[in-house]
C-alpha cells in the first residue's frame, strides 16, 4: 500500500509537470514546487534547485524551505559544497555523510552551515541532459537516511524533468525575444508603475523611496522585478513582508 501510494503521488507530479509546460508557463514556480515534491517522494527533510546563469555561476532558484534556501546561497557564495561539485562534474554525489570529517575538510565553510541547521546528510544530482549541464538538484536528510538505488534514480529523473522544462523556456523565451522584447518591456513597465504607486500609498512615502524598496527586497530574494510586481498587482503576494522605508525625520 506504501509502495502504491507514492507511484499514485508519482503520477500526480509528472501529471501536474506536464499541465504547466505551457507557452506561458512560470518556470520558477515549477521548479519550486518540484522542490516541495522531492521533499515528499524521497522522504527528505528538504531539497533546494540552483541554476547556472549566463555566465555559468550558480544562482538559488527554488528550495522547499527559507533555511535551505539560505544555505544554498551560502553554498553559492564560499563556491563549494556537494551541489557546486555536482554542476561543475555532472555527475551526482550520494549518500554524503556531513558528520565524518573528510565532509569538514572537504566543504569547511558549507558542512559546519550545513549541521548548524540540522542536515547530517545530503545528496547533489546534476542537472543535466546529455553534456549540457544547468544546475543541481540538493538534497537534505536531518537523520541517516540513506537513498537507495531505485530513490537515487527517481531523485535523478526529478531533475531531468526539472533540466528539460528548463531548456524548453529558454528556447521559448530565445524564439519570441525579438517578437515580444517590445511589449514585454512595456507591460513590465505597466505592472512597475502600479506597484510603485499602491507602495508609495500604503508607506505614506515618496514613489522614490517605495521603488527603491521594492526593488531591494527583489534583489535580496532573487526575484525578477517583473514576477514581484504581477504578484503583488494579482493579490497572490503580501506586501507586509517587505520592509518599509525608514520613516523621515
Amino acid at each position: 500500500m506504501i509502495g502504491m501510494a507514492r507511484e499514485q503521488r508519482l503520477a500526480r507530479v509528472f501529471v501536474e509537470i506536464a499541465d504547466s509546460l505551457i507557452d506561458d508557463f512560470d518556470v520558477l514556480d515549477l521548479l519550486q514546487r518540484l522542490s516541495a515534491r522531492c521533499v515528499e517522494l524521497l522522504d527528505v527533510a528538504a531539497a533546494g534547485i540552483l541554476l547556472a546563469d549566463a555566465r555559468g555561476e550558480l544562482q538559488v532558484i527554488a528550495a522547499s524551505d527559507e533555511h535551505t534556501r539560505l544555505l544554498e546561497l551560502f553554498a553559492r557564495q564560499h563556491d563549494q559544497g556537494p551541489c557546486v561539485e555536482s554542476f561543475r562534474a555532472g555527475e551526482p554525489r550520494t549518500n554524503i555523510d556531513l558528520r565524518r570529517p573528510e565532509a569538514a575538510v572537504a566543504w569547511p565553510h558549507f558542512t559546519p552551515r550545513a549541521r548548524e541547521i540540522g542536515f547530517v546528510a545530503t545528496h547533489a544530482i546534476p542537472l543535466r541532459l546529455r553534456d549540457r549541464v544547468v544546475g543541481a538538484l540538493n538534497l537534505f536528510h536531518t537523520s541517516v537516511h540513506p537513498l537507495g538505488d531505485d530513490d537515487i534514480a527517481l531523485a535523478q529523473a526529478l531533475a531531468d524533468v526539472a533540466t528539460i522544462t528548463i531548456l524548453q523556456q529558454r528556447t521559448l523565451e530565445q524564439s519570441h525575444v525579438e517578437n515580444a522584447q517590445l511589449n514585454s518591456a512595456l507591460t513590465s513597465r505597466i505592472l512597475v508603475e502600479q506597484v510603485k504607486g499602491v507602495l508609495t500609498e500604503r508607506w505614506d512615502t515618496s514613489v522614490d523611496e517605495a521603488f527603491t524598496a521594492f526593488r531591494s527586497y527583489a534583489r535580496a530574494q532573487h526575484l525578477r522585478l517583473t514576477d514581484l510586481a504581477r504578484s503583488i498587482v494579482d493579490g497572490t503576494f503580501d506586501t507586509s513582508v517587505i520592509p518599509a522605508p525608514e520613516a523621515r525625520v
